[in-house]
């Protein structure tokens, strides 16, 4: 059965390049009816955050990538990694290092001296005298000297490392007793029962070490695959300003985690030219031998795009229920669907949504200045006065965008004026700037009286400032 799992460690918040990291072992797990893992790697003690741990699963809940069995916390299960760093001590695989730091500098000093690479020189591996007194000692395991360290790896290919090149006796086991990183993910993934590891290629170098612990423990190796990492757009390491932040930050800023998650399985994975992806085609045509062996780089060019996709095609009851994340709550609104309907082609994001119904649903309280100084004149006064009494002694009845067009027209016709001389005040008067939905939409959505009301709203604004 394919395990995968996804392992962050509660330092900080889920970034973006995670979520695509659990993504990825995510789809192989459903795709193959295997098993999805949630492990936080909490062992150190003194980084952690129980806010950050609970904001991980906030972020899985929010793109709905559920997870099997219980949550698994690192930090609970100490006394399990020193029965390990027990078995290895028992069978000589792994030894007490009483070394000072003093020792410890003075021998990478006289090794940079040689310009050798700096390593532990396994000064107490075979130590059978009298402990030095005044020495905590750490455990370290015994590394093979010599020996070719060698895995296939899902996306790279073969990867081959020399023991001497890049490993010495490393620590499993602190002073204090606290396990380290490779030595408990190694435990972990193997009592998991990880058939397959896609993680961040950032953590290749740790694998030999990891190999060391399962081949010393007895447990068989996981398949691993190393995706490459996210660049920038001009190919350096993504930063916070980047697109590097808080998952849950691409909610704050309107994203629907569809469009976020499409975003991601396209950043280092395709299928021929196709760019939109539902979840069903994910699951149906991922792969993780496909993924590109090169690092790929963010555009959050498409990524706006891709949220404007979903937006248009998102039913008005879904849009309406994701507008009051942003304090915009119009279901009881009489218009509702033409709100939706009206912006669905014009918002990339559900913030950007909402700020626009907002300016429709609620008189304006400013007039942007630009818009104001080029189209709110003497004339344009005018105008908006004979247009309000048009309104208001309008015999028919107005709702619906159709009632306003005909109305308008109608109006314009007995006055003899065009279109552009009346469509920008009337923006201005309902909205606040020269840029809305059509005319017509705003009307019926602002409703015959608040058409009145915002329009003598900008004439006593204007007289104000003329006076």
């Amino acid at each position: 059965m394919i395990t995968t799992r996804f392992a962050p460690s509660p330092t900080g918040y889920l970034h973006i390049g995670g979520l695509r990291t659990a993504l990825y072992s995510y789809l192989w797990a459903r795709k193959n009816s295997g098993r999805f893992l949630l492990r936080i790697e909490d062992t150190d003690l003194k980084r952690n955050s129980a806010e950050a741990a609970k904001a991980i699963e906030e972020a899985f809940k929010w793109v709905g990538l559920t997870h099997d069995d219980e949550v698994i916390y690192q930090s609970q299960r100490f006394d399990l990694y020193k029965k390990y760093v027990t078995k290895l001590l028992d069978e000589g695989k792994a030894y007490y290092c009483y070394a000072s730091k003093e020792e410890l500098d003075t021998m990478r000093e006289a090794q940079q001296a040689k310009k050798e690479r700096p390593r532990y020189d396994g000064r107490y591996r075979d130590f059978t005298g009298t402990p030095p007194k005044g020495v905590d000692p750490v455990v370290r395991i015994k590394s093979p000297s010599n020996t070719k360290i060698e895995f296939e790896d899902g996306i790279k290919g073969v990867v081959s490392f020399n023991t001497d090149d890049i490993l010495d006796d490393f620590i499993i086991a602190r002073s204090d007793g606290t396990p380290t990183y490779n030595f408990v993910v190694a435990i972990d993934d193997a009592l998991m029962g990880l058939s397959d590891v896609i993680r961040g290629d950032d953590h290749l170098s740790n694998t030999p070490k990891q190999i060391v612990v399962y081949e010393a423990l007895g447990f068989d190796l996981p398949k691993f695959y190393h995706v490459p990492m996210i660049l920038n757009p001009q190919g350096k390491k993504l930063s916070k300003r980047d697109g590097a932040m808080d998952v849950m930050e691409y909610k704050n800023m309107g994203y629907l985690p569809e469009a976020v998650l499409n975003f991601l399985i396209r950043l280092g994975w395709s299928h021929g030219d196709q760019e939109i992806f539902s979840f069903s085609e994910m699951l149906e045509l991922f792969d993780p031998t496909n993924i590109n062996k090169s690092a790929s780089a963010y555009n959050p060019e498409k990524l706006e795009w891709l949220n404007a996709h979903y937006i248009k095609n998102s039913s008005w009851e879904r849009i309406i229920e994701e507008l009051k994340f942003f304090d915009l709550e119009i279901h009881g609104h009489d218009r509702k669907e033409l709100i939706v309907d009206s912006l669905r082609e014009r918002a990339k994001t559900i913030k950007e949504f909402a700020d626009m119904a907002r300016t429709m649903i609620e008189t304006p309280q400013s007039y942007d200045q630009k818009a104001y100084n080029k189209f709110i004149n003497q004339e344009a006064i005018e105008i908006l006065k004979k247009y309000t009494a048009f309104i208001n002694d309008y015999a028919e009845a107005l709702h619906l965008p159709s009632g306003f067009e005909k109305a308008t027209k109608q109006f314009m016709e007995q006055n003899s004026l065009k279109m552009k001389q009346l469509a920008q005040p009337i923006r201005i008067a309902m909205v606040g700037s020269a840029v809305s939905p059509s005319v017509y939409d705003v009307l019926s959505i602002v409703g015959r009286a608040d058409i009145v009301i915002r329009i003598e709203k900008l004439i006593n604004f204007y007289e104000e400032q003329n006076v």
